[in-house]
């Protein structure tokens, strides 16, 4: 008898860890409420995760066995659930944040000092970045040794007979949001899944970035898998099967839209690559610079950036989508925290843990890699990259058809001065909308200031 222990893997599909202990001998299923490790998440995240292990649970009911839910310690409840069921080993999935590992390896030594043996498997990304270079100065490089390395293909579901026929009556509790949830578990994420590679992934590349479109058609314009990915309610290889599946059958065109999607999943392998080799890329700058950056304690201003109130437009609709979806589009995402790390000089970690709080795709090791990306302490191969919210908005969101929908002060004034609001004068902004915010920090004085903040930290001036 073989137990295998859910971690952030709420399902039976495409699980490799679970393959692994269902492939020789009965599994019994085992989902361990850490209270401890689910208060680091965000309470939207935790109780969209919570619901994916119900789904996970009426699953396992539906195959003739159950989830076994405890709470407590996972060292102390997997070792009295081995000893219980009289388990030789016990199997799950490997996770690269710091907290996790340390949990991990308590988990061994208690199961080994009981003579429980234990095995991972690499289940959250394509490839273990362990086979990987530890460094690499840009995204290029690593997607070059990256994609060399074979990727394997979704693991099946296992046998009804490969799982014990076991009973338990506990469960976990099913928090509310203060959002809408999207539908929670496996089936949900398949089915959205599927839609956008019917109507969205041969032509990704070119709608990934129209905002217009992603108001209009929010799961085709983009995939919108990111929530069921983070919560590991679906397997990345499972994504990238589909992905590939389409891409061997279209051509010209459709195919390098297709090819893009599966770049973009790189991006995801690369943050735990960092993760991976710099477990404290949460809280220390990746890269080292010869002088502080001398960020500003501005709670003022952060506070406005967190109600999307900043007087620029872009930047506030991202803000505003966040905070009433748990979710932002990629381009108003790195916008938002561009705004925040350069025009207004905050530090990175404060936006980091603020999108902890609320994101719903919140993934320990994209958040933070992404957000030293952009705030130029990470490994970016541009020494101070800042986007510039006028011209960003004008380039994907012209027509303010996606600033618009979340920022209604704006609905009654034309495109062309929405795009412009943080260069209009005062008396006009205020003849155009009153009831909307003035910029609070100038367009080309805090992009100047951030450069010189950037290039003195980096020894420049």
């Amino acid at each position: 008898m073989r137990l295998f222990w859910h971690r952030g893997d709420a399902r039976t599909r495409d699980n490799a860890g679970l393959a692994a202990a269902a492939r020789d001998g009965e599994v019994v299923p085992v989902f361990v409420y850490d209270a401890d490790l689910l208060g680091t998440v965000g309470a939207r995240q935790r109780a969209f995760f919570l619901r994916h292990v119900k789904r996970l649970e009426e699953r396992y009911r539906e195959l003739g066995s159950d989830l076994i839910v405890r709470a407590g310690d996972p060292e102390a409840v997997l070792v009295d659930l081995a000893a219980e069921y009289d388990a030789e080993a016990v199997f799950y999935n490997e996770q690269y944040r710091a907290a996790r590992r340390n949990r991990q390896r308590a988990v061994e030594d208690a199961l080994a000092g009981e003579g429980v043996d234990t095995d991972s498997r690499t289940d959250i990304v394509l490839v273990d970045p362990g086979r990987l270079e530890a460094r690499y100065p840009n995204h290029s490089q690593f997607h070059g040794d990256w994609e060399t390395v074979p990727k394997r293909g979704p693991y099946a579901e296992p046998d009804v007979a490969a799982l014990a026929d076991v009973r338990d009556g506990k469960t976990v509790p099913e928090p509310d949001a203060d959002i809408d949830l999207p539908d929670a578990g496996y089936e949900a994420a398949r089915e959205r899944f599927d839609e956008f590679l019917d109507y969205g992934i041969t032509s990704y590349n070119d709608t990934r970035d129209d905002l217009a479109w992603a108001v209009e058609a929010p799961t085709h314009a983009v995939s919108r898998m990111s929530p069921y990915l983070a919560t590991g309610a679906i397997g990345v290889r499972e994504l990238w099967a589909g992905a590939s599946d389409v891409y061997d059958a279209v051509t010209g065109g459709e195919r390098r839209n297709v090819d893009k999607y599966r770049y973009e999943l790189s991006w995801r392998e690369q943050m735990y690559h960092l993760l991976y080799y710099n477990p404290d890329l949460a809280v220390s700058n990746y890269k080292s610079f010869p002088n502080e950056i001398a960020w500003r304690d501005d709670d003022d201003a952060f506070e406005a950036w967190t109600r999307g109130e900043t007087g620029y437009p872009l930047v506030d609709a991202g803000m505003r989508q966040l905070n009433e979806e748990g979710y932002i589009h990629n381009r108003p995402r790195q916008v938002v925290a561009s705004f925040l790390t350069k025009h207004l000089l905050i530090d990175w970690r404060r936006g980091a843990r603020y999108f902890t709080k609320q994101l719903i795709d919140h993934d320990y090791a994209s958040n933070h890699g992404a957000w030293q990306w952009t705030a130029s302490t990470g490994t970016d191969s541009v020494d101070v990259r800042i986007f510039d919210p006028v011209s960003q908005m004008s380039k994907y969101d012209d027509g303010a058809r996606f600033v618009k929908a979340y920022v209604p002060e704006l609905s009654d004034v034309p495109s062309g001065k929405v795009v412009d609001w943080p260069t209009l004068s005062r008396a006009e902004r205020e003849e155009l909308a009153p009831d909307y915010a003035h910029p609070i920090v100038d367009r080309n004085e805090g992009y100047e200031r951030a450069q010189r903040v950037f290039e003195e930290a980096l020894g420049k001036r």
